[in-house]
């Protein structure tokens, strides 16, 4: 299955955090932090918000740094994946 966003809309996947800190705890889930750092996966076409235009700064494949609380989970074929808006996105990582 293929999802499209729509608008200024952005399809992203996090980045998995690690469950064992340096010192070797284990983290149970209920103390881990939602990611802030995810994969752009699928990018709307940008479009009107407002009343004003939109042009889509982030591409497909950029690594982002988004709010903390931001867009909608959803989970298809087992992946767990978020919907949010451009305006979510904080950061573009560009690596050297």
């Amino acid at each position: 299955m293929k999802i499209r966003p729509i608008g200024d809309r952005i399809l992203i996947k996090f980045k998995e955090r690690e469950e064992v800190t340096k010192s070797g705890i284990v983290l149970p889930d209920t103390v881990k932090e939602k990611p802030q750092i995810a994969e752009v996966i699928e990018v709307g076409p940008g479009g009107i918000v407002d009343g004003e235009k939109v042009e889509m700064v982030v591409k497909k494949g950029d690594k982002v740094i988004v709010s903390k609380y931001a867009g909608t989970e959803i989970k298809i074929d087992g992946e767990e994946y978020t919907i949010i808006r451009q305006d979510d996105v904080l950061a573009i990582i560009e690596e050297d």
